[in-house]
């Protein structure tokens, strides 16, 4: 006797309406516990869904492009050990105005829940908008590999089918503005059309946006860690669980932190003609992945030492590269840190993420002669800087509040006062 239980989606927090882009079991599958069932991507991060319980898949209630919410039922899973005979997926809602007989639109690119291929490999045609079903595979077993993905766009580029229309003419890009320039670049040399990755989709109009809409202007500064290094490096070398690296970039969360209670007004969002100033320090930051920039967010920083911080940054790190990162991992903040101290240069000016008011950049820290009224000293010095939106604070509070997150780096001892 089989005992089938509706799996629906979790609470995924505010997001609602998020498509499916990859169905990872079918019908007749034997899951475990926390075996991943679904891939949703959002504007910020690719989400994978768990089982909340074991058992063997009945029947799938959606398909790749469904839209779904927390409490969207998802699939049947039969709990009594008992193979059932395979379901189709139910297909995508017809819309109103569609035939009754009209088969559903195919999804792009579809899941190819048949093809044998790794998650990873999975991700990376997703991104690149490859049906993996369409792909020779070359690999063990009949398995597609990256380098098989690779070939297929390649092929696709070299002969393009003879029916495929025209790319559509650009027209204007709002806010009175011309349209974008269009211009065959082959005429002057070779050239590859590789295209954006899902996340770099999504996430570029939400920049555009914030960028043509918040007045921002950024003010730069510097701090002088070096014995905030040194106390960094002792941290480090003590033995603890978990054993999580404690880089700069958690000293700017801690000082930061700080700042956002000595300085509410950068604490806060525009809400029309009011101003929503919050009493909880939450702060988000960069974090870089093979998909592009997330935002996770670290909570009540304000209350967390150092290490904490550090903890919780490196694991919410290793999800968002491995693509399981929650949807309310990244909601919430009140202020974003991006931090370029791994990769060069001497300085940025950050884009605010919006409904933030300021977001706060550091680039490497290198050491520097510092004249102390006799002699010039080395010092590890650290190069800041603030963009901030001119709608809600001026120069001087911005100055006043880079300055304080300088000091507190300088001596981490002002973050706790």
């Amino acid at each position: 006797m089989t005992s089938r239980l509706p799996v629906t989606l979790p609470d995924i927090g505010d997001f609602t309406d998020i498509p499916i882009v990859e169905i990872l079991v079918k019908p007749g599958d034997r899951i475990a516990v926390d075996d991943r069932l679904i891939s949703l991507e959002s504007d910020k991060a690719t989400m994978e869904v768990p089982s909340p319980v074991a058992g063997v898949v009945a029947e799938l209630l959606v398909a790749v492009g469904t839209k779904v919410s927390a409490g969207t039922p998802i699939l049947m899973i039969d709990t009594s050990g008992e193979a059932p005979a395979p379901v189709p997926a139910a297909p995508p809602p017809a819309t109103p105005d569609a035939p009754v007989s009209a088969p559903p639109a195919p999804a792009a690119p579809p899941t190819a829940p048949g093809v044998h291929a790794t998650p990873a490999v999975r991700a990376y045609a997703r991104e690149l908008g490859v049906p993996l079903d369409e792909v020779p595979p070359t690999g063990p077993v009949g398995r597609v590999l990256r380098e098989d993905v690779q070939a297929f766009v390649r092929g696709s580029l070299a002969n393009p089918p003879a029916s495929a229309p025209p790319a559509p003419a650009a027209s204007g890009i709002g806010a009175g503005l011309p349209a974008w320039p269009q211009v065959d670049f082959s005429r002057f040399g070779p050239v590859r059309r590789e295209p954006l990755s899902r996340l770099q989709q999504l996430s570029g109009p939400n920049l555009a946006r914030n960028w043509l809409t918040i007045p921002h202007v950024t003010n730069f500064d510097h701090a002088d860690v070096t014995e905030t290094e040194v106390f960094r490096r002792e941290l480090n070398g003590q033995p603890r669980q978990p054993a999580a690296k404690v880089t700069m970039t958690a000293f700017l969360l801690k000082a930061a932190a700080a700042a956002l209670r000595a300085y509410p007004r950068f604490n806060a969002a525009l809400d029309g003609g009011d101003l929503i100033l919050k009493d909880y320090v939450h702060v988000g930051f960069a974090a870089d992945t093979p998909r592009g920039l997330v935002v996770p967010v670290v909570r009540d920083c304000d209350r967390k030492g150092v290490v904490e911080i550090a903890a919780e940054m490196a694991a919410l790190a290793a999800e968002a590269r491995a693509g399981t990162l929650k949807g309310e991992a990244m909601q919430g903040g009140c202020f974003s840190v991006s931090s370029l101290g791994g990769v060069g240069g001497d300085g940025f000016t950050p884009i605010i993420n919006a409904p933030e008011v300021a977001i706060l950049g550091a680039a490497p820290a290198r050491i520097e002669p510092v004249w102390d009224g006799a002699l010039f000293q080395p010092r590890l010095i650290l190069p800041l800087s603030l963009s901030w939106d001119h709608r809600v604070v001026d120069g001087v509070a911005a100055a006043r509040f880079l300055r304080f997150v300088a000091e507190a780096l300088a001596d981490i001892r002002r973050a706790v006062l």
